[in-house]
């Protein structure tokens, strides 16, 4: 089945802007006579014109998993399961629309109003006039269905803000999407409020580098604070850990990178620091957290999806595999 080429421009379009997607992250759907062709997880949108990451699901039979028909993965909705990829955790949001084209993902500017208490309530105002609506956190896959399909119930629908996660856009053509992203987009943008300087002296630690493109999160006291309380979305905690652990200079250098966790930390008053061999994924996710905290007001107060949370997606079976797919395509 050829996709349309307008659908897979969009999608590769938005994959390449890092304020709306990053790495692996966000996934787009068309439905084809009958069938819906959704972005497999671990692949990436940036690459829709150079890669086939799309597979073939039922949506019908995807929608049953909603009813305990399925452990929620969508694999039994596959078309063809012997391909060799899985469907986006997400199908059965996907699915659960009339609409022909469905565009998820992670729009910084979204997040920033999605993760904090005054920009949800700055969202009524800066949304007017769309046919929108807001949804609360839940872990992605069949919970977060079922909370959007509460939030959404029989309206007709084009936005959806997801709290602590990102933004879904709903249309019939590739031009009504586009310009849905564009005018949401508009409405929600933020400018960046504070820039860390990039010639703080730093050190040598062996394993690790230096990102001092995104040094703000650890010379600017209320950014450290911020990026070192919570984990705010999904795929931050996905890709880098719970938070963002901080260290001191000389823990930094007595560390073993091999042995720590998680493949960033931040010193304090100093920089910030990834693993010599993180993912480009990884390195995405970093550049995320950065450009997310340096948007948001410094009176806003921050909603972290909490310990409970942060324990379901790290025990989260479907998760790993697509960090080992991100890994073995990075």
């Amino acid at each position: 089945m050829k996709l349309p080429p307008e659908f897979i421009s969009l999608s590769q379009e938005i994959g390449a802007q890092p304020l709306l997607v990053q790495g692996p992250g966000g996934n787009t759907s068309v439905k084809i006579e009958g069938h819906m062709w959704i972005k497999a997880s671990g692949t990436e949108l940036a690459e829709a014109r150079d890669k086939n990451i799309f597979v073939a699901v039922d949506p019908a039979k995807a929608m049953q998993e909603l009813e305990g028909a399925g452990d929620g993965s969508c694999r039994s909705a596959l078309i063809n399961p012997d391909g060799g990829l899985r469907p986006s955790i997400e199908t059965t949001f996907h699915a659960m629309f009339n609409h022909k084209f469905v565009f998820h993902f992670h729009s910084v500017a979204a997040i920033c109003h999605a993760i904090a208490e005054e920009g949800r309530t700055a969202l009524a105002e800066k949304l007017s006039g769309l046919q929108w609506v807001s949804t609360p956190y839940r872990k992605p896959g069949i919970p977060l269905t079922k909370a959007i399909r509460e939030s959404v119930g029989s309206r007709d629908i084009q936005v959806i803000v997801l709290n602590n996660h990102g933004i879904i856009i709903l249309g019939n053509t590739v031009d009504e999407v586009r310009e849905q992203i564009n005018e949401v987009e508009q409405r929600l943008n933020l400018p960046v409020l504070a820039e860390g300087t990039t010639n703080v002296p730093t050190a040598d630690y062996p394993g690790w580098n230096n990102v001092s493109e995104v040094s703000a999160l650890a010379t600017i006291p209320h950014l450290f604070q911020r990026a070192t309380s919570g984990t705010y979305y999904p795929d931050h905690i996905v890709f880098l850990g719970p938070a963002m652990p901080a260290l001191s200079s000389s823990e930094l250098a007595r560390l073993n990178p091999v042995e720590f966790p998680v493949p960033a930390v931040l010193v304090e008053g100093e920089g910030v620091y990834l693993k010599s061999d993180a993912r480009p994924a990884q390195r995405a996710m970093l550049d995320c957290i950065y450009n997310v905290l340096v948007r948001i007001p410094a009176d806003w107060t921050l909603l972290p999806i909490g310990e409970e949370a942060e324990a379901e997606l790290l025990n989260w079976d479907a998760e790993k595999y697509r960090q080992a797919l991100s890994k073995r395509t990075g």
